[in-house]
């Protein structure tokens, strides 16, 4: 899975489709509930965090440059070593 929200729906279809097959055996059900509770938990999560981001861009939007430096963590951008996130810093857009 990747970091995007398209990346996430995905994921939750596949899980679906896991729960929707029919050969799977009493056990193999209990198990992918199970699996299916935490990826439900952690998705929650996700689309919490991203509906604040899109609202802060949206306070900003709306409102200019004036919020900007109460919200720097939706500014930020992430260094990355090998592709991966390493630390996030200010990006140089203050």
């Amino acid at each position: 899975m990747k970091n995007r929200l398209i990346d996430l729906n995905n994921h939750l279809f596949s899980q679906l489709e896991r729960l929707s097959d029919e050969n799977l055996t009493t056990e193999q059900i209990e198990t992918e509930v199970k699996r299916t509770d935490a990826i439900v938990a952690v998705s929650e999560q996700l689309i919490r965090n991203s509906d604040l981001s899109l609202k802060a861009a949206t306070l900003v939007a709306n409102h200019g440059d004036r919020f900007k430096p109460m919200l720097p963590t939706i500014f930020r951008q992430p260094d990355t070593i090998d592709g991966k996130v390493a630390a996030i810093t200010d990006g140089g857009d203050k």
